[in-house]
């Protein structure tokens, strides 16, 4: 079986201490690949450090909007740069979040539509974080010809997710899916179409059900695959096979 983790952090600090321990268990498990979102310009060369350590690894370069504070209007100049020398298989994390408490929403759209650029100059995808947001991000999305990617930890509307399709795009799996009371996302969930759908565990964060005070880790893809089975009609071979598929489709792995 061969399993990929779109979308894992696993550049942050909270594996230092066992990054290779935790690789070496993700081969057992047969999670083979993994995708490692750079989010500020201060954690790039941390990224592509890590990157360059593994072959199991796969660097995206972005500046995420969460870290809003830290980013700089050079930033964009550099990412350019860093794209250009280090050849990302996507652009990312990127996106929109307007949940946040006093967001620039002005700034985060500007930041947003920058780095779309970017990834369109360079023929790459993008890996999206959308909160509160996904009308505005559709929307953008559309005035850029991309090479679709994947909506990150997507909790949006049927429709939206249509839009999203229309577009390139598949939605990461990830964590949430395992909690049996999360209801509506579970729902929506076994409703996109198998071709829609890739792994992630977004790790350390966005941990398993009841497992909120435990680091999340990569070696989580096996236990989202089974509750995704859970949830849908295909078989849990089917839903690996078909998430392997889509992942390299729309990473071009």
């Amino acid at each position: 079986m061969h399993l990929i983790d779109t979308h894992c952090h696993l550049d942050f600090t909270q594996f230092d201490h066992d990054r290779d321990r935790v690789l070496q268990h993700c081969l057992e498990l047969g999670v083979k690949d993994i995708v490692v979102p750079a989010v500020t310009a201060e954690r790039w060369p941390t990224a592509v450090s890590i990157f360059q350590s593994s072959a199991m690894l796969h660097l995206a370069l972005g500046l995420h909007p969460m870290f809003m504070q830290q980013h700089q209007a050079k930033h964009i100049d550099e990412l350019r740069n860093m794209v250009s020398i280090h050849h990302p298989i996507a652009i990312g994390e990127i996106g929109l979040d307007f949940y946040l408490n006093d967001h620039d929403k002005q700034r985060q759209i500007e930041l947003f539509t920058a780095q779309l650029t970017i990834a369109e100059e360079v023929h790459l995808p993008v890996l999206l974080h959308i909160r509160k947001a996904h009308d505005h991000a559709i929307s953008l999305l559309k005035q850029h010809t991309l090479s679709g990617g994947i909506v990150h930890a997507f909790n949006g509307s049927i429709q939206q997710a249509k839009q999203y399709q229309q577009l390139g795009f598949v939605f990461g799996i990830g964590g949430a899916i395992t909690n049996p009371n999360a209801t509506r996302l579970r729902q929506l969930i076994s409703k996109l179409p198998l071709d829609s759908l890739v792994l992630e565990t977004d790790a350390p964060d966005m941990s398993l059900f009841n497992h909120n005070e435990e680091r999340n880790s990569p070696e989580n893809i096996p236990k989202i695959l089974a509750s995704l089975a859970d949830i849908r009609s295909e078989t849990y071979q089917e839903l690996a096979m078909a998430t392997y598929n889509n992942s390299r489709r729309v990473l071009k792995l």
